[in-house]
């Protein structure tokens, strides 16, 4: 019995020196970040392969590029695919060849993302900075636009049942951010994401019983149906993102009070934050209509 015990402290000590690594890992690598503008050979030389993706592979209609304020944004949406988000990447590409460097766009990623060595070191290239008030703040600062999902993981992982439902997750941190950095919120709806790959459960007490919220700040482990693996557990990207049609319409912005004083009005960043809420969900049910799997 003892000698059972002995191995289990040991294996449960083993378990906590590999999160504490990773952990610091993922704190160090994610604080590298620039709000550069992208780099823009590298942005030319992937032109061929994204417009590829945009027209054919994901089919991306994108709509409402009238309705952006002419002047530095929040752009608030929703992602689905776990850790490959093709919603949002054809999102942050579509804006690239919309405006072409004229005008940029920082997207935000996951510590997680960040500090990966492949997907975090192409995030950095393509202007992609982590989703931190000192990082957005600097963005805004600049002159730039930047795009948030407030949902997170929360709203990435979310199971296929839930493929049209508007997850924010109660974070309203960025209303805040916006009121300090008197720039407008503009909600973005999206369908079609959620068909690059299924996610049949978010795997809550698999998450639990891995330790995923000190690891990677998250409560789900996801169990998927993907692409080339089957059904797997990816607690990491283990897929290749389906080619289905993609829909996505920038809404209405809305104007926010920069009085100092708002940020703590309680009042006043529900309100913001239900009225986000309801456009993108409005959004999302005129998108999906008649939406099947591939089409």
């Amino acid at each position: 019995m003892e000698a059972v015990q002995a191995v289990h402290r040991k294996t449960h000590s083993l378990i906590r020196r590999i999160r504490g690594g990773l952990s610091d890992l993922i704190n160090t690598r994610s604080k590298k970040w620039s709000i550069d503008e992208p780099d823009v050979d590298f942005m030319k030389k992937q032109d061929v392969i994204w417009n590829f993706l945009l027209d054919y592979y994901f089919r991306l209609e994108m709509n409402g590029w009238d309705r952006l304020p002419n002047k530095p944004s929040m752009l608030i949406g929703i992602h689905s695919g776990t850790w490959l988000t093709m919603d949002a990447w054809t999102l942050c590409d579509a804006w690239w060849r919309k405006f072409n460097g004229k005008r940029i766009l920082h997207g935000t990623a996951h510590d997680a993302l960040m500090a990966m060595p492949v997907i975090g070191n192409y995030f950095r290239k393509v202007g992609v900075i982590p989703a931190t008030r000192e990082s957005v703040t600097s963005a805004f600062a600049t002159g730039h636009d930047v795009v948030l999902w407030p949902g997170g993981e929360v709203d990435a992982m979310r199971s296929w049942s839930k493929r049209y439902s508007v997850i924010l997750g109660g974070r309203t941190g960025f209303i805040r951010q916006a009121i300090r950095s008197g720039v407008p919120i503009v909600p973005v709806a999206t369908v079609g994401g959620h068909n690059t790959v299924i996610v049949l459960s978010e795997g809550r007490k698999l998450a639990k019983l891995l330790g995923l919220k000190k690891l990677l700040r998250s409560d789900i482990a996801p169990i998927i149906l993907g692409f080339p693996f089957g059904i797997t557990v990816e607690i990491l990207p283990m897929h290749i993102p389906l080619p289905v049609k993609i829909r996505t319409e920038i809404l209405n912005p809305i104007e926010i009070d920069n009085d100092p004083d708002r940020e703590n009005d309680v009042a006043y960043i529900k309100k913001i934050y239900k009225e986000v809420e309801c456009r993108i969900q409005d959004g999302v049910n005129r998108l999906s209509s008649g939406v099947g799997f591939l089409n």
